[in-house]
């Protein structure tokens, strides 16, 4: 959805920071380096669609 790491948070009513380890532990765990990164790796394993 593109949403900022603050608007993240306030969605889910958590912290910043909270949305910030969460999104660094993916990260991690897919090998990414940045948010276009996991979005490729999202195409790549059928994740995510074109619109």
């Amino acid at each position: 959805m593109g949403l900022s790491n603050p608007e993240i948070a306030a969605a889910l009513v958590v912290e910043e920071t909270t949305v910030k380890t969460h999104i660094n532990n993916a990260f991690a765990k897919i090998g990414a380096r940045n948010r276009a990164d996991a979005v490729r790796y999202a195409y790549r394993h059928g994740l995510a669609e074109p619109d």
